[in-house]
C-alpha cells in the first residue's frame, strides 16, 4: 500500500537533494587514501573532522550543481583555504550532515577533552567533532562501484565458479547417470522410461526399479576463498597519482559482488607495508598509506595462513602492488628493509612464498600499477612460478580487469 510522509513546512525544498547522490559525489573524499596529506600526520584515524566534511559537500555542492537555483546566484566558489560567508548555505550543509547521519551513513562522535576545574578536579569539555562511515556508507559505495564498473549483473546461487568436474542439479548441462543416493533428482523421464522397457519389455503399466532411474548431470560450480593484498607503502600515493583509492574501491566493489552474487564465497582484505596485517571490510575505508616499504613476503605469508583456514574447492590470492619488494620480515621479528629494491636476499625469500603458494594449489594473479622493467620481470617470475596471471594496468582501469578476471573463473571451465 502506497504511503505519504509528512514533515514539518520550513519554506526550504532541501528534501528533493538526494543523499545517496551526494555521497557517490564525495565518494573520493570518503575513501581518501592520504594523497593530499603528504606528512602523515592523520595516518589511520578511526574517524574525522566534521569541517573537512562540511568543505567537502560545499565542493561537492558547487562543483555538481547540487544546489537549489535560489542559491545558485548567490553562491560563488570559494578560493582554497576561504570560507562561504552564505549562512543559507551553511544552513543547508548542516542540515546535509544531519540526514546522513539519520539515514545512517555516518556516526558523529564529539571527543571529549579534560579540563581543570576548581578544587583540582578533572571536568570534561566538548572537543572537537568527527565523524566516521558506517557499514551502509560502505555497502553503498561498494554498490555503486560496482554497478559503475559492470553495469547490471545477473542473479547467481551458492558457489557459481564453474569446475571441469560434473553434479546433480536442476540445470543440466552435462550427460545423463544412474541415479545413486543422495543425488538431486533431476529425472531424466525419457531415459529412465526405456531403462524400464529393456528390462521387462514394453507393457502397461510400467513398472520402474531403482536401476532404471536415470538423472541428468550439470556443471559442478564450486565456492572461492579470495585474499586480496592491498599495498599501502609511500610509492602509492607518489609520482602525482594516487593508486590506493581505486584499490579500496575496487575492493569494496568486489566484497558487494561476493555477497550478493556469489554468496558461497569468501574476501579477506590484506595490507602489506612494511609487515602484514588482515583488517576488516568495515575499516578499509578508514586506511591510508604511510611512509612505509614493501614486504611482499610477509604478505603472502598471511594470506596462506587465511587461506589455510577455508575449506574451499578454490583459494586465490589477488595482489595489488606498484611497488618492488623492499624489506622482509626476519625469523626474529626484526624488519630488514632496503630502498632501492629487487635486493636478491628480498627477492630470493619472496619466491619461496610463491612457491609454498603453488604447492598448496593457492593461485596468485597480480595486477601491477607500474611499468618499471625490472619490477615486470620481477611479476612475469612470480607468474611463472604460481602459474596465474600477471595483468599491468592503471588506476582508471583498475576496477574493470579484477572484477571481469574474478568473474571470468564463473563462465570458463577450469580444465
Amino acid at each position: 500500500m502506497r504511503s505519504v510522509n509528512y514533515s514539518k513546512y520550513t519554506g526550504e525544498d532541501w528534501d528533493s537533494l538526494s543523499i545517496e547522490e551526494l555521497i557517490n559525489k564525495l565518494s573520493d573524499f570518503l575513501l581518501q587514501s592520504g594523497f593530499n596529506n603528504p606528512y602523515f600526520d592523520e595516518f589511520r584515524n578511526s574517524d574525522r573532522d566534521i569541517q573537512a566534511l562540511h568543505d567537502a559537500i560545499l565542493n561537492a555542492l558547487l562543483r555538481n550543481s547540487m544546489l537549489p537555483e535560489e542559491m545558485l546566484d548567490k553562491a560563488e566558489e570559494p578560493e582554497s583555504g576561504e570560507e562561504v560567508q552564505n549562512p543559507e548555505i551553511s544552513r543547508l550543509i548542516q542540515y546535509l550532515i544531519k540526514r546522513m547521519e539519520k539515514e545512517g551513513y555516518i556516526r558523529i562522535r564529539r571527543s571529549k577533552k579534560p579540563t581543570a576545574g576548581k578544587g583540582g578536579r578533572t571536568r570534561l569539555q566538548e572537543g572537537q567533532v568527527r565523524f566516521e562511515l558506517t557499514d551502509k556508507a560502505l555497502d553503498f559505495l561498494g554498490y555503486k562501484t560496482l554497478k559503475n564498473l559492470l553495469g547490471s549483473l545477473g542473479k547467481a546461487s551458492f558457489g557459481r565458479h564453474d569446475t571441469r568436474d560434473l553434479a546433480t542439479g536442476v540445470e543440466s548441462s552435462g550427460t545423463t547417470k544412474p541415479y545413486e543416493f543422495g543425488d538431486t533428482l533431476n529425472l531424466d523421464a525419457s531415459s529412465t522410461i526405456m531403462n524400464s522397457i529393456r528390462r521387462r519389455g514394453l507393457q502397461l503399466p510400467i513398472d520402474f526399479d531403482y536401476s532404471d532411474l536415470e538423472i541428468h548431470q550439470s556443471e559442478y560450480q564450486s565456492s572461492c576463498a579470495t585474499v586480496m593484498m592491498l599495498d599501502c607503502s609511500h610509492s602509492m600515493i607518489l609520482y602525482g597519482e594516487d593508486r590506493f583509492t581505486p584499490a579500496k574501491k575496487v575492493a569494496l566493489a568486489l566484497a558487494h559482488l561476493i555477497r550478493t552474487q556469489y554468496p558461497g564465497d569468501s574476501l579477506h582484505v590484506v595490507l602489506f607495508h612494511d609487515s602484514a596485517e588482515e583488517i576488516p571490510l568495515s575499516r578499509l575505508a578508514r586506511v591510508q598509506v604511510g611512509p612505509f616499504y614493501t614486504n611482499t613476503c610477509e604478505g603472502l605469508r598471511l594470506a596462506q595462513r587465511i587461506l589455510a583456514r577455508e575449506n574451499k574447492d578454490m583459494r586465490q590470492i589477488i595482489m595489488i602492488t606498484d611497488g618492488k619488494p623492499s624489506a622482509i620480515t626476519e625469523s626474529d621479528g626484526t624488519i630488514y628493509r632496503n630502498a632501492f629494491g629487487l635486493d636478491p636476499y628480498v627477492v630470493g625469500l619472496t619466491f619461496k612464498e610463491v612457491n609454498q603458494c603453488r604447492r598448496s594449489n593457492i593461485l596468485i594473479n597480480t595486477f601491477m600499477l607500474a611499468r618499471d622493467e625490472d619490477l615486470v620481470a620481477f611479476v612475469r617470475k612470480v607468474t611463472e612460478i604460481c602459474r596465474g596471471k600477471a595483468y599491468f594496468t592503471t588506476p582508471r582501469s583498475l576496477g574493470q580487469y579484477i572484477l571481469m578476471d574474478y568473474m571470468r573463473k564463473k563462465i570458463q571451465r577450469i580444465h
